[in-house]
């Protein structure tokens, strides 16, 4: 599978929902940087059910990540990083009619025919969203590492169905960041966040489940990072953020809405402030011809509705080749937007950081 990505940092994913354990190595971080541990493990926890109280799945994963290597007492020591988690609240039997009978919307029936019938699919398998806690390891520690020469990555719930919330300002704080993560929903405006809340709930109550957008930023990127024409900062975030699991579009900056505007409305006006360049709006999401213009960095992924709902939905048996109702058993989330808050965060520091360390090297970062 591959189930990795990066160029002078290279993160692999591994393990499956329902497996013993799921896990990252990390290659190519840089020697010497300081790990705090206890602040990387409030940053996996807030992707945990947990954290999320009624609007996530009931299951619990204490989700603590077992450092195995590339880690000597907190400090990288420029080997790879590998860590695991392990599994312990499973319950493999809620799956068990799935092995014939495909979920609509899921990758049972794709990942059947691509693996012979031979992929283990208890719990989502390897294409759950289990796995986005060995990213959130990842992007934890590339957040760490940002986060100590002035770049911050930050993200909200920007809507969950009809229901928007505020945008981030032109140029968001670290501040800004820390305050919308410790709110559930995380989120700019919290009346938009009570009234996510209720559409959330209603969802799972009617058996369903709701999609959203979670807007990231990245602030503190110096001009110049990136290349055209297909190694541009959109195409390189573009390629990891689509590994995300449920992920169905993004946008940069102004993103599908510019396609309304005129030139004159859309154009970014350059100005001089404090003798550096900037821009006096950021339509164009901090980046041009794929390299950064040292204004914040700003996209919207689209998550689509989990498509694991206890509703009973049309499905066919792949035994038999005739029809067969499916309702779903087990614990999944109304809205995966959600708990995605964190893990956009995680996939965009380490897109970000690896592509500094390959524009800048090792030795000049």
């Amino acid at each position: 599978m591959a189930s990795e990505f990066g160029k002078a940092l290279r993160v692999s994913v591994f393990g499956q929902s329902h497996g013993r354990a799921i896990g990252v190595n990390i290659d190519g971080l840089p020697a010497g940087e300081r790990i705090d541990l206890a602040e990387l493990g409030r940053f996996i926890a807030r992707r945990a059910p947990g954290a999320s109280g009624r609007l996530a799945t009931s299951r619990r994963e204490p989700d603590e990540p077992v450092i195995l290597s590339g880690l000597e007492n907190g400090v990288t020591c420029g080997f790879p990083l590998c860590a695991i988690i392990e599994n312990r609240d499973t319950r493999s039997a809620d799956y068990a009619a799935l092995a014939a009978v495909p979920r609509p919307g899921h990758a049972d029936y794709t990942a059947h025919v691509r693996y012979g019938g031979q992929a283990d699919m208890r719990g989502g398998g390897h294409f759950s969203g289990r796995l986005t806690a060995p990213l959130c390891i990842a992007g934890g520690i590339a957040i760490q590492i940002l986060a100590a020469r002035g770049i911050y990555v930050g993200a909200h719930l920007a809507s969950v169905g009809g229901v928007e919330d505020a945008r981030f300002p032109l140029e968001p704080t670290r501040e800004l960041f820390s305050l919308v993560a410790s709110r559930t929903p995380p989120v700019l405006d919290e009346r938009a966040g009570e009234e996510m809340r209720a559409v959330i709930e209603q969802a799972g109550a009617e058996r369903d489940s709701v999609g959203g957008t979670v807007e990231c930023a990245v602030t503190g990127v110096p001009a110049g990072i990136g290349s055209p024409m297909f190694d541009g900062v959109e195409n390189r975030l573009a390629a990891a953020i689509f590994g995300i699991p449920a992920v169905k579009g993004l946008e940069f900056g102004a993103g599908f809405a510019a396609s309304a505007l005129r030139g004159s409305q859309n154009n970014d006006p350059f100005v001089v402030t404090g003798g550096e360049i900037r821009t006096e709006t950021n339509n164009c999401g901090g980046i041009l011809g794929g390299i950064t213009t040292g204004m914040p960095l700003v996209l919207r992924a689209a998550f689509k509705p989990t498509p694991s709902i206890s509703k009973t939905q049309k499905s066919v048996n792949l035994n038999t080749m005739q029809p067969e109702p499916l309702e779903i058993r087990g614990r999944h989330d109304p809205c995966v937007a959600l708990r995605a808050v964190p893990v956009m965060e995680a996939v965009t520091a380490v897109v970000i950081l690896d592509m500094i360390l390959e524009e800048k090297g090792y030795g000049n970062f």
